[in-house]
């Protein structure tokens, strides 16, 4: 027996609950994507508060909708290991040093893990194809974004000394969203019921690949390159993904758009004002060059966040913590310090894996670990059942290589530590991804769900306050 997707041939009627859920978080990621503050004098928090804002009000309507229409809940391995990070997550905070930024940091992994369980109840409700499209949609335009103000296109709300940023305020944080995205857009590309539907979305693709080669963003690079291999071993053996004629055609049409969104990335001039006469060749030779720049100065950082980890062991420093603690812990020149400060340039470590090691203990980093390895194998299970269609083995491969590009880009910057990623990539994940075999099942009475929900309320709200 196997945990619903959403995605099966015997798709059930959408429900109310079901489009209830679709709105919240298609509306709520778009949101997480365009929502910025005018005022630049707070460059960062301009474009993170009201886009954690828009996340928690996602979580909160779509977590409510699931919440009170819940009759019976399957829990998988996968869902176990995910309250267990959440509670271990949780202790964590009871022991930080700075409260606030504790909050801040574990309500963005509760409201993840709300939209991960949203998407799943979405799916089973009938609204997983929507859902899963208007994601792939919100990443065409947070891709767009970023190509205008590359092309001159004067955006009061963009940041300009992180282009091509868009309405991310910076070229990495929407390089790694769109990249986590290609997965899905491959996806829609097959799945598109019609013509006109497979050449929108192709001609998406190129554009967010020419978006993602102006980013000049490695990580996001260097992730894309793993996951293709992987991805391609994976589709080529067991049985086939792409039986129908067209859909093969398809996905030849759509390697062409990936060269054709290369090309006039290089070729067509852009308002960029990078300080190289090569610049793309140069990111290209530094892609695993560790030795100098910011692969040297991630690997110095890497280094003293495991001090960290040895000195708090069990339960780390507190979410979002690390940047309180980090400098305590680093020489006076080390780079992640901002030489007039002293504080870290940054307010989480260049990765995820050590923002979840350093801050939350190994036991949570183990179990988010195990999380993400239960999601990949309920996903190959799919991949490699037989009895099942080509399209539900297509849409699992294509949710694991979204999770897939988010993990590997987490291992080189703050990803879904972001709002902007966590709601698309959590979202994917609870929609397309089973999470392995059922391990049990609740039958929620109605009492129990309006105290959950009532919880929910008075946990987002608090969040809700705190990110502004």
């Amino acid at each position: 027996m196997h945990a619903p997707t959403g995605l099966e041939r015997k798709t059930p009627s959408v429900t109310v609950a079901g489009v209830t859920m679709l709105l919240a978080l298609g509306v709520g990621a778009l949101a997480c994507v365009l929502a910025v503050l005018p005022y630049r004098s707070f460059d960062l928090d301009r474009f993170f508060a009201p886009k954690e804002l828009a996340l928690h009000a996602a979580a909160l309507v779509a977590g409510l909708a699931a919440l009170l229409s819940a009759r019976r809940m399957s829990l998988t391995r996968a869902d176990h290991a995910l309250v267990v990070w959440l509670l271990l997550s949780a202790a964590s905070a009871l022991f930080a040093t700075n409260h606030w930024l504790a909050y801040r940091a574990l309500a963005v992994s509760v409201s993840g893990a709300v939209i991960f369980w949203s998407a799943r109840a979405a799916a089973s409700a009938g609204s997983g194809r929507a859902l899963v499209r208007l994601l792939a949609l919100v990443v065409v335009i947070g891709a767009i974004t970023a190509l205008a103000q590359a092309y001159g296109v004067k955006m009061e709300f963009a940041a300009l000394n992180r282009a091509p940023g868009g309405t991310f305020g910076n070229r990495n944080f929407m390089a790694h969203l769109t990249a986590a995205g290609i997965p899905l857009l491959l996806w829609c590309i097959a799945s598109a019921r019609g013509r006109s539907g497979a050449l929108f979305w192709t001609a998406s693709l190129a554009g967010c690949t020419a978006a993602l080669v102006l980013s000049r963003t490695r990580a996001a690079w260097l992730s894309l390159a793993v996951s293709a291999v992987l991805a391609g071993v994976v589709a080529l053996s067991g049985p086939p993904l792409l039986e129908n004629s067209d859909v093969r055609r398809r996905m030849r049409r759509s390697l062409l758009a990936v060269a054709v969104g290369v090309v006039l990335a290089l070729v067509l001039p852009n308002s960029l004002d990078w300080r190289s006469d090569s610049p793309y060749l140069d990111s290209v030779k530094g892609v695993v060059d560790f030795r100098a720049g910011s692969g040297r100065g991630r690997l110095s950082q890497y280094a003293n966040s495991a001090k960290i980890a040895a000195a708090h062991p069990l339960l780390g420093v507190g979410p979002g913590n690390w940047s309180v603690i980090y400098p305590k812990f680093a020489p006076a020149n080390d780079p992640s310090l901002s030489e007039t400060t002293g504080m870290t340039a940054n307010p989480w470590p260049s990765s995820d894996w050590v923002a979840a090691l350093s801050e939350r203990g190994a036991p949570a980093f183990l179990t988010l670990a195990a999380f993400v390895v239960l999601l990949f194998g309920g996903a190959l299970k799919v991949r490699y059942d037989s009895t099942r269609s080509p399209d539900e083995r297509l849409a699992a491969l294509a949710g694991a290589g979204v999770v897939l590009v988010a993990a590997l880009e987490g291992g080189f910057d703050a990803v879904l530590l972001l709002p902007a990623p966590a709601i698309v990539v959590w979202g994917v994940a609870g929609a397309l991804l089973a999470g392995g075999a059922e391990r049990g099942e609740v039958f929620p009475s109605p009492a129990r769900r309006v105290v959950l929900g009532l919880a929910l309320v008075a946990f987002t709200t608090a969040a809700c306050i705190s990110s502004q």
